[in-house]
């Protein structure tokens, strides 16, 4: 699997958790980087959470304590589990992939997945 896939999208009320998965072998080297960035209707692509090959983990203020990434490596899946969500989350939810550094613009990452839309409703 080297281009990304999303799964795990939906839609939620206020308050609710949804999990995002990301089946992807582009990058298995040591250094990379695997993300998820999310684009509302109207908005700028934006980084939610990124994370390392060593483990580090970066996440978007926004959503600190509420959303957590993290990888199985035998599986070669990303998740992205998001709890107590809120309307602002509405957004189509994208896996990314980059060679190197956590960048945060989103050009920077080589790999695109098709996306999975969340959408909250209060």
């Amino acid at each position: 699997q080297v281009q990304p896939v999303e799964s795990g999208g939906g839609s939620v009320t206020v308050g609710g958790s949804l999990r995002l998965s990301c089946a992807s072998s582009v990058y298995t080297g040591s250094d990379r980087c695997m993300a998820w960035f999310r684009q509302a209707p109207g908005k700028e692509r934006e980084r939610v959470a990124a994370l390392t090959a060593s483990g580090y983990t970066f996440y978007a203020d926004s959503v600190k304590g509420r959303f957590f990434i993290w990888q199985d490596n035998a599986k070669l899946t990303l998740y992205l589990q998001m709890v107590n969500l809120k309307p602002e989350d509405t957004a189509m939810y994208y896996c990314a992939a980059a060679s190197d550094t956590c960048y945060i613009a989103p050009d920077r990452y080589d790999f695109w997945g098709q996306g999975t839309q969340v959408a909250v409703s209060s």
